[in-house]
């Protein structure tokens, strides 16, 4: 009897020990994460001190350019901003601005002689029938 009080005190003491140290080593893994963010967090901080890392964040955050630099901003066909995560392209079937093209007033000239004559009209349809004959079709 007395062997049997001791082994469930004992028991129920062990498995107290097993779960506060099972909650240690969670903690521990928690305080390790936390000195991983910390120490970015400083790495990160370290940078912001560094004025080429600020000027390089200005550029690609703001678009901000120095005294005496042109900025150039690329437009899709809809005149929207192009971002660095837009597809670009084939710049082969873009056309070129050297290639030979058709002068305005050419474009002009054919639109004036097609003035001078217009297409020919459509064959004009009968007028929808109002009545129908004996053997069921429109008069």
């Amino acid at each position: 009897m007395v062997f049997a009080l001791l082994v469930v005190s004992y028991a129920s003491s062990m498995r107290a020990y097993l779960h506060q140290r099972a909650h240690i080593r969670e903690l521990n893994a928690k305080i390790a994460g936390y000195n991983l963010d910390i120490a970015s967090a400083q790495e990160e901080s370290e940078r912001w001190k560094s004025t080429g890392y600020v000027e390089q964040q200005a550029r690609a955050r703001f678009g901000w350019v120095m005294p005496g630099e042109t900025a150039y901003q690329v437009l899709d066909g809809n005149g929207n901003p192009l971002t660095g995560k837009d597809k670009l392209a084939d710049p082969s079937t873009i056309a070129r601005a050297d290639a030979p093209h058709e002068a305005w007033w050419s474009k002009i000239g054919s639109s004036v002689k097609g003035a001078d004559q217009p297409p020919p009209a459509a064959p004009a349809k009968p007028p929808p029938a109002t009545q129908l004959g004996p053997d069921g079709r429109p008069r």
